[in-house]
């Protein structure tokens, strides 16, 4: 998001003086407060860390961007040790105390005592200070649950039973192939339906049925029947569609919204977002990982008195 406004920006300086453009490169600055409102020595300034699994990791300039913008320590695994009941970071001067630490890797790597023994990009004992309460992570442990898919079928159900209200917004239909009935509906209507692994991401494990091949539609029934819990399926959507440059002419590809909303003492939506583009022609996959590309999402400021 703050990468695309920085270049848009710096190409059409004066469209985003006539339109009014709504800033979004407070950012950084909004992730530091809810970041500082986690720490759990209340009163004193807390030091805060970023933990990235290191160079070679494919956001490694979005973990250095983030911990440069916020003005905090961007650290490693083997920077950090637990000593004398606390999280410390090693430094010049000696060890210090961490409150606050912003994990950008996966739970089953951040600490070795507790999960993956062969992690090298954690912290042995880290959980455990985690669990006295300690430091805290960001995000904690477990909030990846909320990315499965299956999880999904279930959030106007969620919205009912937490907040007793309705969904403002419908839910995509969503059939479970783990439940007999939505696996007979997910393999007689495959030819219509996208197919998706519930613990997988970046458009990979799934089939968009209109677009594939009927030989590819009868592998991935195999995969259905064989483990049917792994899978859910919704029907294809038609996304919306932005022109964009291809090769000197305008034609339009798809595009999906991904907004950017910070939860801690209050919750904070962003004025602004990315917009993901599948760059291969009718191509509804807009993943990075999958050759999509992006764009500067923009909302603009009301008429002014």
């Amino acid at each position: 998001m703050l990468a695309c406004r920085d270049a848009i920006r710096r190409a059409f300086p004066q469209i985003f003086r006539r339109y009014h453009v709504r800033p979004v490169e407070h950012y950084g600055q909004e992730l530091l407060r809810v970041l500082r409102a986690l720490a759990p020595r209340q009163g004193e300034e807390p030091t805060i860390a970023l933990l990235t699994p290191g160079v070679y990791n494919s956001a490694y300039y979005e973990h250095a961007f983030l911990a440069r913008e916020m003005g905090i320590e961007l650290v490693k695994g083997d920077d950090l040790l637990v000593h004398g009941g606390r999280l410390c970071m090693r430094t010049v001067r000696g060890l210090h105390p961490v409150d606050v630490l912003y994990r950008r890797i996966d739970d089953d790597f951040i600490d070795p005592q507790a999960f993956r023994p062969d992690s090298r990009l954690g912290v042995p004992g880290l959980f455990e200070v985690y669990r006295s309460g300690r430091v805290a992570l960001a995000n904690a442990p477990g909030t990846g649950v909320a990315d499965d898919k299956a999880v999904y079928a279930y959030v106007p159900r969620m919205i009912r039973y937490y907040l007793d209200q309705d969904p403002i917004l419908d839910n995509v239909e969503t059939h479970l192939c783990r439940e007999p009935e939505g696996l007979a509906y997910t393999l007689e209507n495959l030819e219509h339906l996208a197919v998706k692994a519930v613990g997988e991401s970046g458009g990979y494990g799934m089939l968009v049925g209109p677009h594939a091949s009927r030989e590819e539609r009868e592998a991935f029934a195999d995969k259905l029947r064989a483990k049917p819990e792994n899978y859910i399926s919704q029907p294809t959507l038609a996304l919306s569609r932005a022109p964009c440059l291809v090769e000197g002419r305008l034609e339009a590809r798809h595009v999906d919204l991904r907004p950017f909303v910070l939860h801690g003492e209050d919750t904070r939506v962003m004025p602004g977002g990315l917009c993901r583009v599948a760059l291969r022609k009718s191509s509804l996959v807009v993943n990075s990982s999958q050759g999509g590309g992006a764009k500067d999402a923009w909302i603009l400021e009301g008429d002014k008195p």
